[in-house]
C-alpha cells in the first residue's frame, strides 16, 4: 500500500482539489461550492491527501453559525470530502476526516456538524444533530444530518437551527 500524507490546503493545490471534486461528486456544485467559500475568504480547515505528489482526497471545513433562543454558538460544517473515485476504500477519507477533527479539536471549536452517510460518520462519533435539539435549515433526513461535540455537554440544554455560509444556498 501506498504513504498517504495529509497537509493543509496549499495555493498550488486549487485545480487539483477542483478535479477531485468534480471526480467524486460526478458534477461541478461541491467544486463550485470550494471555490466560493475560498473566494469569499470563508474556509476554516482546507486539507489534502497526497499520494505520489498527487492530491487524491480533499477535505473543508467552513463556518456554521447554530441559532439558538439565548446565543449563538459557532461551529464547524464539514462538506464536502471528496476522494477520486480509483482511491475511495482504501481509508483516504477515514484519515482526513480524524486528521480535519483532530485539528478542529485542537483548535477549540464546540463542535461540527454534518450532512453525509448515517453510515459512515458515526465511527467518527457523530450522532444525529436532532439528539441535541439542533435541526438543519435544510429539509433533509434526520439520520443524514449528525453532530460531534469537542466537548462533551457544551450543547446540553440548547435547541436551535444550524446556518450554513450564504455560498451552500444552491442546494435549498
Amino acid at each position: 500500500m501506498k504513504m498517504i500524507s495529509i497537509r493543509h490546503e496549499q495555493p498550488g493545490d486549487v485545480a487539483a482539489i477542483r478535479r477531485v471534486n468534480e471526480l467524486a461528486f460526478g458534477q461541478q456544485a461541491e467544486a463550485d461550492l470550494v471555490d466560493r467559500l475560498r473566494a469569499a475568504g470563508k474556509t476554516i480547515l482546507s486539507l489534502v491527501a497526497v499520494e505520489d505528489d498527487q492530491v487524491v482526497g480533499h477535505l473543508l471545513f467552513s463556518p456554521v453559525t447554530i441559532e439558538c433562543e439565548a446565543e449563538n454558538i459557532a461551529a464547524l460544517g464539514l462538506a464536502p470530502m471528496a476522494v477520486l473515485p480509483e482511491c475511495q476504500n482504501r481509508g483516504i477519507g477515514s484519515q482526513l476526516v480524524r486528521a480535519g477533527l483532530d485539528e478542529g479539536r485542537r483548535a477549540g471549536h464546540k463542535c461540527v456538524v454534518v450532512l453525509g452517510h448515517s453510515e459512515y460518520y458515526p465511527r467518527f462519533g457523530f450522532a444525529p444533530a436532532s439528539r441535541y435539539g439542533i435541526s438543519s435549515e435544510y429539509n433533509v433526513a434526520d439520520e443524514n444530518f449528525m453532530l460531534l461535540e469537542f466537548c462533551a455537554g457544551s450543547l446540553r440544554g440548547r435547541k436551535g437551527v444550524a446556518k450554513y455560509q450564504p455560498e451552500f444556498n444552491v442546494w435549498k
